[in-house]
């Protein structure tokens, strides 16, 4: 309600069987309360502040709520429910997948995907509060921690760790909706409530900053009991996205290189494991949202229910598409780059647990493979609970934003490397011999055709990650409009429409 600031209470997260021991194992194997944050709208008359069970007054007051406080920031950006729809916006919007499921069910969706979606779209709306539940908490975070008497690192890593996933979620928001409200502050007042639009150079300026700031106080690594919690690492390579979406090329490739001095990550040598629980928080992943099963109330992934076939319970929603199954490449015999059996299932081919998938299952005749689980891990029954982690960033993504950036800046030798460790990680996970001509190092020095075979590698490497149609989006007209074709007018539909809900109840938004 408007000026009415209601504080949640969220049993604990416990991660007793899992061997990696992340953060949510230590932090709240007490069993405490964890304090989540939340801001809503109500009628224009009530101007008092009221408070709930909790306030900042009694909250806050000590390293063990600060951490609680933390926790429940993450917990804002996980796939624990529907209204975590990045992979409509990524997926299905793009030339990548189309919606799937039963024709009638989430129909909102198609209208993403057909670029009809108008202002009183669901989905859209969804998303909306979603990612501005993870800045409201953030911003709680950001404005109280710094009173709380506590360690002075841990007191600055907690404030840089919401600084990142506040900038994580102003970047999403950015990307999908062009200009929006840039709220920094807890919204305890008619000034931080009813906030103007900004434009994208200014949301950018404030994502750096964020970013800035939580790279100098994060650290490299974290103890097994806190895996899982951002990264210096994690920081610099979002840094890095930022300044390559927005063509500073330069600046990019200091942030990349910045990742590679840590000397902690590297390619996994089959790409496939790089989507399965035992190799959750690898040497790969920067940084990835962290899933539980089996915890009351559910803290897993509402993904691996999402995309599964109807004869696991599933709802086989972001459908591939043949176009993204024609970009695989095929060697002169017939046999397939080994990232399209990682990343769909396909007619004919092994699913998960093991049985012959068949193109029956999809409307496509495909689906998606990378988050979901076998049966033997999460039975039909906790089909919406899984264990899965979403990997956000990989380091094989920061090598590809490498070549684009040194292949946009002339620097084909240097492309050439980084794209080639990509491929030659993808050859190398063939099963048996590869062909000779099975993704072949890439030699070419024109530049043009250098920066076409780059955007393809992301395709196909990143394929069903759910950042397709933010590379159509940020390579331009002429690429998103060869790639989703005629309904797709760039000057229209670049960005969704800001949801309704919120131009009504924002009195600073001119509709």
């Amino acid at each position: 309600m408007k000026n009415r600031t209601v504080y949640h209470v969220c049993p604990s997260w416990q991660r007793e069987h899992k061997a990696s021991g992340f953060f949510y194992h230590r932090i709240f194997k007490s069993g405490l309360a964890m304090i989540l944050i939340m801001l809503g709208s109500c009628t224009d008359f009530l101007t008092e502040d009221l408070k709930g069970t909790f306030s900042t007054d009694t909250f806050y007051k000590n390293d063990k709520q600060a951490i609680q406080a933390i926790n429940g920031v993450y917990n804002a950006i996980t796939f624990l429910n529907f209204n975590n729809a990045i992979w409509v916006f990524g997926d299905v919007a793009s030339d990548d997948a189309v919606k799937g499921g039963n024709p009638g069910d989430q129909a909102e969706i198609t209208y993403i995907d057909e670029f009809t979606a108008d202002a009183n779209n669901g989905i859209i709306n969804n998303y909306w509060s979603f990612a501005y539940e993870a800045i409201a908490r953030a911003n709680n975070v950001i404005a109280n921690v710094p009173a709380v008497e506590m360690d002075e690192v841990l007191r600055n890593r907690i404030i840089g760790e919401a600084k990142f996933i506040r900038a994580y979620s102003y970047f999403n928001l950015v990307n999908i909706f062009g200009k929006v409200p840039l709220k920094l502050y807890p919204q305890l007042t008619q000034e931080t409530i009813h906030v103007p639009l900004s434009e994208e150079s200014a949301i950018y300026q404030q994502i750096e900053q964020d970013l800035t700031d939580a790279a100098a106080v994060l650290p490299e690594s974290y103890g097994t009991s806190d895996v899982g919690r951002v990264t210096r690492g994690a920081a610099l390579a979002l840094l890095g996205k930022a300044s390559l979406y927005q063509q500073n090329w330069a600046t990019a490739l200091s942030y990349f290189h910045q990742v590679e001095a840590l000397s902690i990550y590297g390619l996994l040598p089959d790409y496939a494991d790089n989507f399965k629980l035992a190799n959750e928080n690898g040497k790969e992943s920067i940084f990835e949202i962290q899933h539980l099963t089996g915890q009351n109330p559910g803290t897993g992934s509402a993904l691996n229910q999402w995309l599964a076939p109807a004869a696991e319970g599933g709802y086989y929603f972001d459908a591939p598409t043949q176009s993204l199954i024609d970009a695989f490449e095929k060697s002169t015999t017939g046999e397939v780059d080994p990232r399209l059996d990682a990343t769909v299932g396909r007619d004919g081919q092994p699913w998960l647990n093991g049985e012959i998938f068949s193109a029956s299952w999809s409307p496509t005749g495909y689906l998606t493979k990378k988050h979901q689980q076998p049966l033997a891990e999460i039975p039909s029954s906790l089909k919406g609970d899984g264990d899965l982690n979403y990997i956000y960033l990989r380091y094989a993504d920061v090598l590809l934003m490498k070549a684009e950036a040194f292949a946009e800046t002339g620097q084909a030798d240097s492309a050439r490397s980084n794209l080639n460790k990509v491929r030659q990680r993808a050859r190398a996970s063939f099963q048996g011999t590869p062909p000779d001509d099975l993704l072949a190092d890439v030699t070419t020095s024109d530049q043009n055709l250098l920066i076409t075979v780059i955007r393809n590698e992301r395709r196909v490497e990143l394929g069903q990650e759910f950042h397709r149609y933010f590379d159509l989006m940020r390579w331009g007209k002429a690429v998103a409009e060869a790639a989703l074709g005629p309904d797709f007018n760039y000057e229209k539909n670049r960005y969704l429409p800001i949801p309704q809900a919120e131009i009504d109840a924002n009195q600073a938004i001119n509709p």
